[in-house]
Parts: structure tokens; C-alpha cells; sequence
């Protein structure tokens, strides 16, 4: 090869390199440009940032054309504080110790919901002794103290002077009618017990105040009070959640014998009684039940699965004296009268009315209805897991009777009182 190629192949491939080399530097060099760009742009950000003042009394402000909440959403901000009840109160718990995963699950729901924070005892009673495994597993569940309490059997069983063949036709034409529970005898003896003699018993005599839980029950919403402490503080001494129609042919002839009883002791009829809201027969927008009843009771009753309440009620004279004479009377055996339509009797016509409150924020579920709050901020302040369009919930539903309470008590919450 001659010189001058060799020559010219040097300076073709110095030349190359220089080029590669060029190429590389402005490559890395638009590359430094690029990441500072970005890197003032991001500080143009962050200065914009922290220029911007959050004013969160604006999100409560009107915006035109649209539905806005001019309330506050009020913030629990010691949800998760414990501050152990001072009330004189006990959840109560009727079950039997094959109930235990469904006692479990009630627990369960309640103690996250409310119970965790206040620490209230829970007392257990049964017809039985509960078993070992039923008190190991309730005692871990429950963040208070437990007790477990044997009903004795002169407040459990059938009276003795009920009589059989009378009883035993009842279940039998029940039971071919269909009734629901009309078949079950132990139903009767719960029935009869919740409404004559829960509060008697030993464990509960040191208790004022009283929750009722049922298995198998879901709380949805979180509890951002003590309701004990919230019901003492408004004078109010039962509370309730949800009201529907009971089976009449469960109750045949309790209103009259319950009337009969009024006229007879007409001192225990309290001047402000509810009176109204069991005897309203009015038709409402909503509903189409038929009321041609066989007497005045329009069937309307607390649901009783779900109560907070004042055992001291329970244990006056007018109420004592009213359960005896309904007791003597054999209805709870002959017919199947239930303790919530007993309750609710009691309480509408021996309690001031203004004693009486409506939950309406608690959600709640008891097979197959349950109750959901209609506000949607409440639900977002309170945790609520729960829709309130669901066909589970109740509330203002043809069959349920909370739109004929609203018209006697009135449609007023604690909260707007202002005492929470």
C-alpha cells in the first residue's frame, strides 16, 4: 500500500472519532440542560406551593345550582381514645352456648364499634350453665369485665298453673297455622322472661342502665358517644332503633287484656303517655298495610332485639303491677306474645313520651332489617358500612312504624339539642 493511503486512512479514521466524540458530548450536554429544566421547573412548583393557603372553611360554602350540607362534618377526633364508661351500665347478652360463633360476631361488631373505647361489663345469662369454652372465648372478646349468669327456674320455665291441655292445643293449631314460632315452647319461656324478669336477675340487680344485644347481629356505624351517658343527660329512659307491625295472630287479645288492665289501675296511665302512636290508624303516603284490625292496637312495636334502656322502668310499680296482670292471664303461653309488643305497651302507656328516643344514628342489622342513617355526611363522620337504599333497611318502608312515632314524638335528634 502506498504512503499517501496509509496516510489518508489515519486522518479518515481521526476524523470519525472526533465526530463520535462530539456527538457523545452534545448528546450529555442537552441531556445537563434537560435535567435542569426540569429540576427549575419542579422548584417553580414547590414555590408555587407553599404560596397556596388551605382554607378549609371553604369547603362548607355554597356552590350555586347544587345541594350543599351547610353543617360542619364533625370530626371524632378521640375516636380511638379510651375513655372507660362512668355510667352504671352492663351490656346484656340472653344465649345459649351452641350460639357461641354468633355471640362472637355480635360481640365482635360492638366492641369495635362502640365498646373498645367505654369498657362496659357484659353480663350473659342462660337457662344452662355456659360450658367452658363459651366463657374463654366471650371473656378474650370483651374489652370490660364479663359475668355469666344461670336463670333460675321458677323465672325461666312454664308456671305451674298454665294449663297443659289448654297450652298444648295452642301449639297445635299454631303450629298447623304456620305461626312463626307458634311450634317453639322455649320461645315462650324467652319471651316471657324479657318481659317479666331480665332485670331481676341477681347479676343485673346492681345495674341501672342496660344494652340488649342479640347473636348474630352488625353494628354499621360507629359510636362517637356513650349512649348511656347521652340518655341520662336528656332524661330520656328507652331507646330504640327500629319499630315495625307484629303478627296479629301472635297477639290476639294482648291490647284488650293490656286495656283492661288500664281501666282497672287507671293511676299508672301516664298523663304524657304515647298512646297515639299504637292506636294511630291513619293512612300514610308510603304505606299500604291494612289496618282493619280487630281493635284499636295498629300492631305498631319497638323491635326489642335492639335496646337501651332504664332498668329502674322496669322495676317500678306501675310496670311490675302491669306485667303480673298480663302474666296471670296466660298469654304468653295460650297465644305467643311476644316481648316486644309487651315492651312497647308498657313504655307507650307508663312513660312520658319525651322519655322515649329514636337511634337514628346507629346503624344496625338484625336479620332481615336493619337501619341505616340518611344523611351522608353522618354516615362518613361515623364509619358507617351500610346503604341506606338497601332493601334490608327499614326505615321509612310501608312496613315499618317509625314515620307514625315521628308523628307523635316528633322528628328531633339528640344531636340538635346539642347535648352530646
Amino acid at each position: 500500500m502506498r504512503l499517501f493511503q496509509k496516510v489518508w486512512i489515519v486522518i479518515t479514521c481521526i476524523l470519525a472519532l472526533l465526530l463520535q466524540t462530539t456527538s457523545f458530548f452534545k448528546e450529555k450536554l442537552n441531556s445537563v440542560i434537560y435535567e435542569r429544566e426540569l429540576y427549575t421547573n419542579y422548584l417553580s412548583i414547590i414555590k408555587d406551593t407553599k404560596q397556596f393557603h388551605y382554607d378549609p372553611e371553604l369547603k362548607f360554602r355554597a356552590k350555586p345550582a347544587t345541594n350543599s350540607y351547610s353543617q360542619k362534618l364533625l370530626l371524632d377526633a378521640n375516636r380511638d381514645v379510651i375513655t372507660p364508661g362512668k355510667e352504671n351500665a352492663t351490656i346484656v347478652m340472653l344465649v345459649r352456648n351452641w350460639e357461641l360463633d354468633q355471640a362472637l360476631q355480635s360481640m365482635r361488631s360492638l366492641e369495635d364499634r362502640f365498646n373498645k373505647k367505654y369498657r362496659y361489663p357484659w353480663t350473659f345469662l342462660n337457662d344452662v350453665p355456659f360450658d367452658e369454652e363459651f366463657i374463654e372465648a366471650t371473656t378474650l372478646m370483651a374489652s370490660g369485665t364479663t359475668e355469666y349468669g344461670l336463670i333460675p327456674s321458677e323465672d325461666w320455665d312454664r308456671p305451674s298453673w298454665i294449663n297443659e291441655t289448654e297450652f298444648e292445643q295452642s301449639i297445635k293449631e299454631m303450629t298447623e297455622n304456620k305461626v312463626l314460632y307458634g311450634d317453639s315452647k322455649s320461645y315462650r319461656n324467652m319471651c316471657r322472661f324479657n318481659s317479666g324478669f331480665f332485670f331481676k336477675q341477681k347479676l343485673l340487680q346492681k345495674y341501672e342502665w342496660y344494652f340488649r344485644v342479640e347473636p348474630s347481629v352488625e353494628y354499621y356505624c360507629d359510636f362517637n358517644y356513650d349512649p348511656f351517658e347521652v340518655m341520662r343527660l336528656n332524661k330520656k329512659k328507652y331507646g330504640f332503633i327500629i319499630s315495625i307491625h307484629e303478627y296479629e295472630e301472635t297477639i290476639p287479645t294482648l291490647y284488650d287484656t293490656v286495656m283492661d288492665f288500664i281501666e282497672e289501675n287507671p293511676q299508672y296511665l301516664h298523663p304524657n303517655n304515647s298512646m297515639d302512636f299504637i292506636t294511630d290508624m291513619d293512612s300514610l303516603s308510603n304505606m299500604h298495610i291494612r289496618l282493619d284490625l280487630s281493635n284499636d292496637y295498629n300492631l305498631c312495636h319497638y323491635w326489642s332485639n335492639f335496646e337501651i334502656g332504664n332498668m329502674d322502668f322496669f322495676r317500678s310499680e306501675p310496670y311490675q303491677k302491669f306485667f303480673e296482670y298480663l302474666d296471670k292471664k296466660g298469654g304468653f303461653y295460650y297465644e305467643r306474645w311476644g316481648d316486644a309488643p309487651v315492651h312497647t305497651l308498657g313504655v307507650t302507656l307508663l312513660m312520658d313520651k319525651s322519655e322515649i328516643h329514636y337511634f337514628e344514628d346507629i346503624g344496625y342489622f338484625h336479620a332481615p332489617f336493619g337501619n341505616c342513617p340518611s344523611s351522608n355526611a353522618l354516615r362518613l363522620t361515623k364509619r358507617c358500612v351500610c346503604d341506606a337504599d338497601a332493601e334490608s333497611t327499614i326505615d321509612i318502608e310501608e312496613h315499618s312504624c317509625l314515620p307514625r312515632w315521628w308523628k307523635v314524638g316528633g322528628k328531633t335528634f339528640l344531636k340538635d339539642k346539642g347535648v352530646f
